[in-house]
């Protein structure tokens, strides 16, 4: 897992490092690396780098001493520099000097460059551009490298309020920020590269988490050779209706891709649901399904009388469940509902914005403190949908699963969301893991069923088993 830490946990182990090693040290090595990143994509775009023109757009303090002293190796390797002061009488006077040394420029404008640095803004700031910071981005038609942050991005949530700087590339320091991960920051960020400058020794136990491909793949459940269908678990689905019957197809097919257990359904849509699925043991009604070691409940079922008795059943059945769409409606409308639930019962809650709106309040700029606070306060695993999907669990746990594409934002999406989760429950994983293991591989199965074009979620559905053979290496 990688890790991502606030500002002030960054600073913090700043300052820890510099009662060993000279800060304008650290700050030579992240310059250097900012340097070599803009060297690699004019390479990229123009085919070299002698004689090629480079943009600073520097502001006070540090982020804009580190543009600086990245304007001074560029120009050292033949690229032409021209530095855009923001705040001259406050610009950082040795990476100020070390640019001009080296043959750099200072002028008003970075209209004319093949890549531009934005070192305006750094991780103290808050708030969007200001005016004359924003006329110069506005003007911008080159590629762009942020320095830490895009600058106009708020670094502990990833919020903007106004104009800020939409990076192609972002060189970060010491590891992941907020920003980089949630929220439209992670969009405005681009590719984020982060260097080791050194301080990872001195960083905390870091805010939130990012799931790797060999997390999923070390905790996705594969048959071993004592499994038999009942050991790898067995998924419940109550979900779907006379209305909806596509929400029930959706989340039983994909529990049963999965994973190699057995799946359960129970609703009115149970012969469409067989009928599709004829590994599926089919029922009218909860009670008579049999045996589960989880459920998923709310797909599509509705939000009327029987849809409530659906889901005090589910919740007092003692198994780990997955409450989506309209069960969660259902909690939001009726909060007696959660006394159904043996407190120790794991439940995974998966709102988007709106019905975590409904259940919690608005979600505001802060996602990750979001969904944090609502786990706590419903003592369940909270997976909050957005383009970077934040899963908090009621311990403070926090991982973002980050998509590389919109694919997934389609009718039906959620209830093969929804089915994976139930699956990796059933198995026995933790709930907060399952959860956001079962996004990673959604997003995935995603991307494989778009290829470049829109598809429905049955193709999404149906791109399960590529996404579990991608991640295990096959």
């Amino acid at each position: 897992m990688r890790g991502v830490w606030t500002a002030d946990q960054v600073r913090a182990a700043e300052q820890r490092v510099f009662t060993r090693v000279p800060e304008s040290r650290l700050m030579r090595i992240a310059a250097y690396a900012v340097a070599n990143e803009v060297l690699a994509l004019l390479t990229e775009r123009t085919g070299g780098t002698s004689g090629r023109r480079v943009g600073l757009l520097v502001g006070a303090g540090n982020n804009g001493g580190d543009a600086l002293w990245a304007g001074a190796f560029l120009c050292r390797r033949g690229v032409s520099v021209t530095a855009v002061l923001l705040a001259p009488e406050r610009a950082h006077a040795a990476g100020l000097a070390a640019f001009r040394r080296a043959g750099g420029r200072l002028g008003d404008s970075v209209a004319a460059a093949d890549i531009v640095v934005d070192g305006i803004i750094g991780l103290s700031a808050k708030g969007s551009l200001r005016p004359d910071a924003a006329a110069l981005v506005e003007s911008i038609t080159a590629p762009v490298v942020a320095v830490d942050l895009p600058s106009g991005v708020d670094p502990d949530t990833g919020a903007v309020d106004g104009p800020h700087v939409t990076a192609d590339v972002t060189v970060t320091f010491g590891g992941r920020k907020p920003c980089h991960v949630v929220g439209p920051g992670a969009i405005a960020a681009g590719a984020v590269r982060v260097v080791d400058i050194g301080i990872g020794d001195d960083l905390d136990e870091p805010h939130a988490v990012l799931l790797d491909t060999d997390d999923v793949a070390d905790a996705w459940p594969v048959p071993g050779p004592h499994d038999d269908k009942y050991t790898q678990g067995v998924t419940g689905i109550a979900a779907g209706s006379e209305t909806y019957p596509g929400a029930a197809v959706l989340a039983t097919g994909a529990a049963i891709l999965a994973t190699s257990g057995m799946v359960r359904y129970a609703g009115s849509a149970a012969e469409i649901v067989r009928s599709r699925w004829p590994e599926v043991v089919a029922t009218g009604h909860v009670g008579d399904s049999g045996r589960v070691q989880a459920w998923v409940v709310g797909p599509g079922l509705g939000t009327g009388k029987a849809g409530r008795g659906v889901l005090a059943e589910v919740l007092s059945a003692g198994v780990p469940v997955c409450a989506d769409a309209d069960a969660i409606t259902l909690l939001a409308g009726d909060p007696t509902l959660w006394d159904s639930r043996d407190p120790d019962t794991p439940v995974v809650l998966t709102p988007h914005d709106r019905e975590f709106a409904r259940l919690a309040g608005d979600v505001g700029p802060d996602r990750i403190a979001a969904a944090r606070r609502a786990a706590a306060r419903f003592q369940a695993v909270v997976l909050l949908k957005g383009h970077s999907t934040v899963v908090a669990a009621p311990d403070g746990r926090v991982l973002v699963n980050q998509s590389r594409s919109s694919w997934p934002a389609t009718a039906g999406s959620g209830d093969v969301l929804s089915g994976l989760i139930g699956a990796l429950l059933a198995a026995g994983e933790d709930p907060w893991l399952a959860a956001g293991c079962a996004a990673y591989v959604h997003e995935l199965a995603a991307d494989l069923a778009a290829g470049g074009a829109p598809a429905p979620a049955s193709h999404l559905q149906a791109a399960i088993p590529d996404a579990i053979r991608h991640i295990r290496g096959l």
